[in-house]
């Protein structure tokens, strides 16, 4: 019976053990060996706080100055953690010991675990990275690409040749492309109560989407800093649509300049490592391009991403939106693409879309295949509530 009380307990000691670090003042009087020992000392390299351990010694944060012992640590902790934590403790070393530049190492690259937020940071390394280092980096990117291609990919074809289908209305339809809903709804005058049926004097139908193009995308992305995750995202749908027949798309990224990505858009790495993260901001300027690349507004969808803070010239952006949505253009405002919600944002400028019928809002890549289906079919965004 005591064994019984006292294993639950001890356990409990361990797991405050290793929660709170071993100071002095934590009051478990645990001691750790072997793996718990190996796993408590990555966690000490990169959260150690400054107060001496029972040697006497400061204990404090640290993984060394060369890429060498980082790597090894690295190592370690992909050993001893699952993936989404070893994520969120790179992260953390980058942000706490100030590693971005260890990442210009191939040892390091070929060390780290691959997500959206270290291609994040390589991009913004990239005019940094040696010539022996950009062959690493790009393969890191790759397979983070490659991976997100295989989660949205598929869905995001589904969903918006649907739209594109439906969006392609016919009149005289075969009896299985029949809009049953639509065509009744069209039909209601037509009810006979004798019979109790409807007889449909019209026909509507879901038109095949032809082989021609039925639709204009064009993805706006801003590449200051802050926005990292949403040009990785952005980056891969575009790729997605552009491999689709029935739309063409147009990527263009800005900061205080504008440059027009499309022409590779076939790779998303290329996308990727063509845009320069980080700079000032000009949103009036790369609307401006984007508006003039425009040549049918009624089939046009136009995408910003950005977090709004403008260094351009405000009312002429402003402007610029109202345009746009009066030639028939469907404008839709990300503060960001990706799964971490809205980042700091432009709060006034936001409302002010709003107030043009152009909503701003966060939206992760699991919704973005049905903002962009709702945008297509010209119906209401499906704006996430404010969590």
């Amino acid at each position: 019976m005591t064994a019984e009380v006292t294993e639950p307990a001890q356990e409990r000691l361990r797991r405050w053990r290793m929660v709170l670090g071993g100071d002095n003042a934590d009051g478990t009087g645990c001691a750790l060996s072997g793996r718990d020992a190996a796993m408590d000392g990555a966690l000490a390299a990169l959260y150690g706080k400054g107060d001496k351990g029972q040697s006497g010694k400061d204990r404090s944060a640290g993984l060394g100055a060369s890429a060498p012992s980082v790597a090894r640590w690295l190592g370690d902790i992909r050993t001893y953690f699952p993936s989404s934590v070893v994520q969120v403790m790179q992260r953390d070393a980058i942000d706490r010991l100030g590693l971005s530049t260890l990442l210009l190492e191939p040892e390091m690259l070929e060390a780290v675990e691959a997500d959206v937020h270290l291609v994040g940071t390589l991009l913004s390394l990239n005019r940094a990275m040696p010539e022996t280092t950009k062959e690493t980096a790009r393969a890191v990117v790759r397979k983070v690409v490659e991976d997100l291609e295989k989660r949205l990919a598929t869905r995001t074809r589904a969903t918006l040749t649907g739209a594109l289908d439906r969006s392609a209305r016919v009149n005289r339809p075969r009896h299985h492309d029949i809009d049953w809903n639509r065509t009744i709804a069209a039909n209601l005058k037509h009810y006979l109560p004798e019979y109790r049926t409807i007889v449909p004097e019209r026909l509507i139908g879901y038109g095949r989407a032809s082989q021609s193009v039925k639709k204009e995308v064009v993805l706006c992305i801003d590449q200051s800093g802050s926005m990292a995750a949403s040009v990785v995202y952005a980056s891969v749908f575009g790729a997605v649509l552009a491999s689709m027949r029935s739309i063409n798309t147009r990527l263009v990224v800005f900061d205080t300049s504008v440059v027009d990505l499309t022409d590779q858009l076939d790779d998303p790495v290329d996308v990727l490592f063509g845009t320069q993260l980080g700079g000032g901001t000009d949103i009036n300027r790369a609307l401006a391009y984007c508006q003039s690349q425009i040549t049918r507004p009624a089939e046009t969808v136009v995408v910003l991403i950005s977090d709004l803070y403008e260094g351009g010239i405000r009312n002429e952006m402003l402007k610029r939106v109202a345009a746009m949505k009066a030639s028939g253009v469907q404008f839709v405002a990300l503060l960001a693409l990706s799964d971490e919600g809205a980042p700091a944002y432009d709060r006034d400028h936001a409302a002010a879309l709003a107030a043009l019928g152009a909503p701003a809002f966060a939206c992760t890549p699991d919704l973005f295949p049905e903002v962009m289906a709702a945008a297509i079919e010209k119906r209401p965004i499906p704006v996430p509530e404010a969590g």
